[in-house]
């Protein structure tokens, strides 16, 4: 595992020692920061695939399938950092029973948006706090996104305008940016679909201890 330098204490966070966010994720890192959160990221060294393969086929609900993946991360963590608390997320996405992953090419990027094209889709964002190796907190949030109906023409053209950006999220958008021009109607919160219920997780650490109330 390797880790950031520590970044310098922020607003409204009582501990004297940052988070750790078992998660490599950009996206998740600029919330913390920007509610307030002191946090050091560790990327947690497990095989997340080999971790959900085995739920998947045995019928796991999608939402269990993202706590397990976020608890597997945070405890990863925990185990070789005693007594600090370490935050895992993670995120799947569904359509119909059908669950997608991170597109590795943009012929893949072209073929999950077609597929969701003119669909809803469901995000399921879930989240553990752990010490020593064992989860102290969880919870999950889900988010229904309606797709318009798109034509290849346009898919296409929307892939040549966000490149490698699609790339990097499941579905092979980011609402944040450009990706929303591929929506009709979303419905949840912004921070779920973001990939973190942040709210909650704020809510779990004020009850630890950990930030002001």
């Amino acid at each position: 595992m390797t880790a950031q330098v520590p970044i310098e204490k922020a607003a409204l966070w009582l501990s004297d020692q940052p988070l750790l966010l078992a998660s490599g994720s950009a996206t998740r890192r600029d919330m913390l920061l920007a509610a307030g959160v002191t946090v050091e990221i560790v990327k947690p060294e497990i095989d997340e695939r080999a971790i959900e393969a085995p739920l998947i086929a045995a019928g796991v609900a999608p939402e269990a399938v993202a706590a397990a993946l976020a608890c597997a991360k945070a405890v990863a963590v925990s185990q070789a950092r005693p007594g600090r608390l370490v935050l895992g997320a993670d995120q799947t996405l569904t359509c119909e029973g059908e669950a997608f992953h991170k597109p590795a090419t943009r012929i893949a990027a072209a073929d999950q948006i077609a597929a969701l094209s003119g669909r809803t889709h469901q995000l399921h964002s879930a989240f553990v706090i752990a010490r020593d190796g064992a989860a102290v907190v969880e919870g999950v949030a889900v988010a229904r996104l309606t797709m318009r109906v798109l034509s290849p023409g346009f898919i296409l053209g929307y892939l040549d305008a966000a490149g490698d950006a699609a790339l990097s999220s499941v579905g092979g958008y980011q609402v944040e940016g450009l990706g929303a021009q591929l929506f009709e109607r979303i419905e949840g919160d912004h921070f779920t679909i973001l990939g973190l219920p942040l709210l909650a997780v704020l809510a779990a650490l004020r009850d630890l201890g950990q930030l002001a109330r």
